[in-house]
């Protein structure tokens, strides 16, 4: 059996805010099913999901998103623009760049892009 990705889901303490601030950077148009599960469908991507929990984040996530938006600087100045924190500077290596950043409630993702972009 193969099992294929259905959603990609946050937890979070605030889904209406956080699926805002993800549709602004992916696209999409919010939904909020309820107070506790708001998403997104992304053009070209699967869903993200966002739910309600109580607990608050406490570590480095353990899986994070990858996001090719071509200009790492502006899309970074964007996200930052939007509720985004900057994680360090931009990071060139010999496959490209990146940038670490976290979303207004601490899950860090990347704005990538290879070298020749």
């Amino acid at each position: 059996m193969r099992a294929k990705i259905d959603e990609v889901v946050f937890d979070c303490h605030d889904p209406a805010r956080l699926v805002r601030f993800w549709a602004a950077l992916l696209g999409g148009d919010p939904v909020d099913r309820s107070d506790d599960w708001s998403y997104i469908d992304p053009p070209g991507f699967v869903r993200v999901a966002f739910q309600r929990v109580p607990e608050g984040k406490s570590a480095k996530n353990r899986l994070h998103l990858d996001l090719d938006a071509g200009d790492v600087d502006a899309a970074a100045d964007e996200a930052v623009r939007l509720g985004a924190e900057l994680l360090g500077a931009v990071v060139t290596d010999d496959h490209g760049r990146f940038q670490v950043l976290r979303d207004p409630e601490g899950n860090e993702f990347c704005f990538v892009a290879p070298l020749d972009a």
